[in-house]
Order: structure tokens, then C-alpha cells, then sequence
């Protein structure tokens, strides 16, 4: 028997139109990795939690807790508001980040031997563009 003091876990039931919520939502969140090129393994690292909770996010099983929104969205190249599906308002709207700047958030994800490898590349394309 729990203690006065322990915490009792107590399922709480979800409407219909929330676990549709969280089914688009990981809808979403496995589209923009895989747009962005990275697996749940990758993503799991990132979000310090196991592959098995991004498969349980995607897949709708588990609802994604809020404050893990805005690192998801960080990582995936997107606002929260974009990542739980609102549409940004007009006055508000900043529009995708360019490619160039989605490509060095990618880049700077990369273990840092990878880096290096992509920053050497870019100085010889440049060296040579600069002849």
C-alpha cells in the first residue's frame, strides 16, 4: 500500500476529439523528422527519452507532454504552433525558414566530426567560387 506521502498514478480518460489530437499530432511529428531526415533514434537522443516514447508519440498511443513541444519543434525546424497544427496568423506570420538556414540547424545537430566535414566542404566550395 502506497504511503501518505507516494503519489498514486490514476488514469485519466481522454475525449475523442483529444486522442484525434494526439494522433495528428505524432502524424506531424513523424512527417517533419522525416522531411528532416532524422529517425526516432535520432530524435529520442535529442529529447533525452527512448526510441519506444517517439514510436508511442507518432503513433498516437501517448499523449506528448507540453513541455516537450517547443524542444520537438526546435529540433524539427518548426513553431509549436506548426507542430500542433494551427495555422500561424497573417500579421504574425514569418513564413518557413529558408533552406540554408534549415540545412545549418541540421548541420548543427551532427556529431562534430561530421561537422568538420561539412565545414570543410563548404570552404572549398567557396574557395573555389571565390577564384
Amino acid at each position: 500500500m502506497a504511503s501518505p506521502t507516494t503519489p498514486i498514478a490514476v488514469p485519466v480518460a481522454i475525449s475523442k476529439e483529444e486522442r484525434a489530437f494526439f494522433v495528428d499530432l505524432g502524424a506531424r511529428i513523424a512527417g517533419l523528422r522525416k522531411d528532416q531526415g532524422i529517425t526516432q533514434v535520432q530524435l529520442a537522443e535529442q529529447l533525452d527519452t527512448a526510441q519506444q516514447t517517439i514510436t508511442a508519440y507518432e503513433s498516437g498511443r501517448r499523449r506528448v507532454p507540453v513541455s516537450a513541444l517547443p524542444a520537438i519543434a526546435r529540433i524539427l525546424g518548426v513553431s509549436v504552433e506548426q507542430l500542433i497544427g494551427e495555422e500561424p496568423k497573417a500579421a504574425a506570420k514569418r513564413g518557413p525558414a529558408p533552406k540554408l538556414q534549415q540545412q545549418m540547424e541540421r548541420i548543427t545537430r551532427l556529431p562534430k566530426a561530421q561537422q568538420r566535414f561539412v565545414m570543410q566542404m563548404l570552404d572549398t566550395v567557396l574557395a573555389q567560387a571565390g577564384r
